[in-house]
């Protein structure tokens, strides 16, 4: 089973450096396109002659755009994409394959992930659940796309991401899966980590106003309905183990030691999310 991940980059290097080595070390067969959209700091001194991944520099319209053009591109029986400021966790693609090897039915698969600081530290962790479409019309999205997996059978289905949404694209995409009666799965595992920079593009005060428009587009019963629908999605959570993690450990690339992986042991694990 071959995998292409796709990276979108825009002026993003010291992080991207991370993301790639995150990639790299996977032990699996793969392919990382790179998206960039002309960088104009030192990304492109050294994107282009990295033997590790096939880089495209291109304008674009958008980091949507630019994951829809590297989608487009990949190869691979399981396609994924994973921002510059987010890295796979040792193992992950390989436990991914197996379960797509033993759940054939299964399209797209979602996987637990931490957040982490600039400089790698654990904030939170964030265990998924399968996603509803009542609660992602209405509500932020409960599953974070670097810890998404999906067969080459979505791209080929036209159910690419939707480059009119800036800020809220992932849950649009999301939302049109669900639509679709896409067969999805959670993998119980951290295949992932998020790394909240200060410089998110979810911190943009713009992001806000676009998720508002986005709600606005459910049918007007169903946002009244919003507080059932945010009750039903915390007991689904309860039932299902969300608020509930012994202590872990996990290892990621950082800044200030960027050729090898740093571990990092979590003794009080929390799902608040910290900022």
């Amino acid at each position: 089973m071959r995998f292409s991940i796709i990276t979108a980059s825009f002026r993003n290097s010291e992080w991207l450096k991370l993301c790639i080595a995150s990639v790299a070390d996977q032990g699996a067969e793969l392919e990382h396109i790179v998206q960039d959209g002309g960088s104009d700091d030192d990304t492109l001194q050294w994107l282009p002659s990295d033997a590790r991944v096939r880089a495209f520099v291109e304008k674009d319209e958008g980091m949507y755009d630019a994951i829809n053009r590297g989608l487009r591109r990949a190869s691979g029986d399981v396609l994924a994409y994973l921002n510059c400021d987010e890295q796979y966790l040792p193992g992950a693609l390989n436990a991914v394959e197996e379960y797509f090897a033993a759940h054939p039915e299964i399209e797209v698969l979602f996987g637990d992930a931490v957040v982490v600081d600039p400089e790698g530290n654990y904030l939170c962790h964030r265990k998924t659940l399968r996603p509803l479409l009542w609660h992602t019309s209405v509500c932020p999205l409960s599953v974070l796309t670097c810890a998404t997996f999906f067969r080459r059978s979505i791209v080929e289905r036209g159910l690419l991401f939707d480059p009119r949404w800036r800020y809220v694209g992932d849950s649009a995409w999301v939302k049109k899966l669900l639509q679709s009666n896409v067969r999805t799965a959670v993998l119980r595992r951290f295949t992932s980590a998020f790394t909240q920079t200060g410089r998110n593009l979810s911190l943009d005060m713009k992001a806000q106003s676009e998720a508002a428009e986005f709600f606005q587009k459910a049918p007007p019963w169903r946002r009244m309905l919003r507080p059932v629908v945010l009750l039903h999605h915390r007991m689904r959570r309860w039932m299902g183990g969300i608020y509930s993690q012994p202590p872990f450990a996990f290892a990621i690339y950082t800044r200030t030691v960027q050729g090898d992986r740093v571990h990092f042991h979590v003794d009080q694990p929390t799902f608040r999310w910290k900022t």
